[in-house]
């Protein structure tokens, strides 16, 4: 079974253009979402993280977001420990999803595809990328922020340059009307063309 991998910065379309490939019967792995889960459920992840950032990482409730982010997003350092604990988890769960699926293909979403090192294992890569006004736009109507923190997060992340370079294929997301037939085509050549 192919795996594709989808990656793209805030804003991009991303999200929407997985949810046009689940729309079309393909089994989508957001591994954003299911590492918020595995820092949950997964026992030996947890310890882990306890271990290096110590027990008020964990509440009644779970995983404590915001005491974390308060120690990782000021502290490179910090944040590249988390990375370290949670991306061969994420790994190891998105190989047992994608053993269990059916179908010609599934997908990986991924915002960090290219620096998580998951792209090694996928068969193809697509990156989705706009232009930067109405990446920001979008992300402001979407999250009700400000200009300015969008701008600070979006300068965070790869560039679309640097994603268009290493993406095996690539959509420019300027009308989301567009997606749909584009990620059909996609679907009818992942599904038939043996790459």
């Amino acid at each position: 079974m192919k795996k594709v991998g989808i990656t793209g910065g805030i804003g991009s379309g991303k999200s929407t253009v997985c949810r046009l490939f689940a729309d079309n019967e393909v089994a989508v792995y957001d591994s954003d979402k299911e590492a918020k889960r595995l820092m949950n459920e997964d026992c030996a992840l947890r310890e882990a993280i306890i271990s290096r950032f110590g027990e008020e990482s964990y509440d009644a409730d779970g995983l404590n977001r915001k005491y974390l982010a308060d120690k990782v997003f000021s502290d490179d350092e910090a944040l590249q420990a988390l990375n370290a604990l949670v991306h061969p988890a994420v790994k190891r769960d998105f190989e047992r999803w994608a053993g269990e699926q059916s179908g010609d293909y599934v997908v990986l979403e991924s915002a960090i595809l290219f620096e998580s090192g998951m792209n090694e294992m996928v068969d193809i890569t697509l990156a989705v990328v706009a232009p930067l006004d109405l990446r920001v736009s979008r992300t402001c109507r979407r999250d009700k922020c400000d200009e300015e923190s969008v701008r600070r997060r979006i300068a965070a992340q790869m560039s679309d340059d640097e994603l268009t370079r290493r993406a095996d294929i690539t959509i420019v997301n300027i009308f989301e009307t567009d997606l749909e037939p584009t990620v059909k085509e996609l679907d009818y050549r992942f599904r038939n063309v043996h790459q």
